[in-house]
């Protein structure tokens, strides 16, 4: 089933951004608003420590689970918020592009933030997102 979801590209703004720089779905849409998804495993264990890339790709899963849930998947995401516990640039890049890779060409608009810390020991990244569907 085709997603409601438009993405808007400005043709005046920079290429160099890996997402599209706005989104909109129809009035009548759905929105599902996500938890931040977390590394965690199925006893909420913080997976993949040390890892800037794994812990993104783990929140993937997580929110692939939540969207399932709700009657969704990763096209359906409107907009993200992807956050890095860390200063270091090259931190929030590897996150970032284990991120873009899982949502491939529905490059939807996107924030990437690097934060003092998160809620789960050992946790580096948490990803949260807003969903549409029409049902």
């Amino acid at each position: 089933m085709p997603s409601c979801v438009q993405l808007i590209r400005a043709p005046n703004l920079s290429d160099v951004a890996e997402y599209a720089y706005a989104a909109t779905a129809p009035a009548d849409a759905r929105l599902i608003f996500l938890a931040g998804s977390c590394p965690l495993d199925e006893k909420g264990r913080t997976v993949a420590v040390g890892d800037y890339a794994r812990q993104a790709g783990a929140c993937i899963e997580t929110m692939k689970a939540a969207l399932a849930a709700a009657g969704a998947g990763l096209e359906d995401v409107i907009s993200t918020r992807v956050l890095v516990a860390s200063s270091r640039q090259a931190d929030l890049v590897a996150a970032w592009e284990a991120v873009r890779d899982a949502f491939g060409d529905h490059d939807v608009p996107s924030t990437l933030m690097g934060v003092t810390v998160l809620g789960y020991d050992d946790q580096l990244v948490e990803l949260e997102a807003v969903a549409a569907v029409v049902d």
